[in-house]
């Protein structure tokens, strides 16, 4: 499947593909490692696949943790949005 086509697909549906595929590429060592499969480059394949579902699955998880607002309920920390140098400003009269 192309990549066009995963970035179409529900989180639900890019989660069911991903273990589908995993049972393929567990079930394709097995037949490699018995010598019953003449296409070996299968393999890279459903291997590059898998990556590109999880790559969209943790970009669809870091957008919806960004997404919502978070607060900081730190005790005594006060934040004003300016940096403090540490050192005083001289007045000149």
């Amino acid at each position: 499947m192309e990549y066009k086509e995963l970035k179409k697909k529900s989180v639900k549906d890019l989660q069911k593909f991903l273990a589908e595929n995993r049972e393929k590429l567990r079930d394709l060592r097995f037949k490699v490692s018995q010598k019953q499969v003449k296409n070996i480059r299968e393999i890279r394949v459903v291997k590059k696949t898998i990556a590109q579902i999880l790559m969209l699955l943790n970009a669809e998880q870091k957008q919806s943790k960004f997404s919502t607002p978070q607060l900081d309920f730190r005790l005594g920390s006060r934040t004003t949005g300016q940096a403090s140098t540490g050192s005083k400003e001289v007045k000149k009269l």
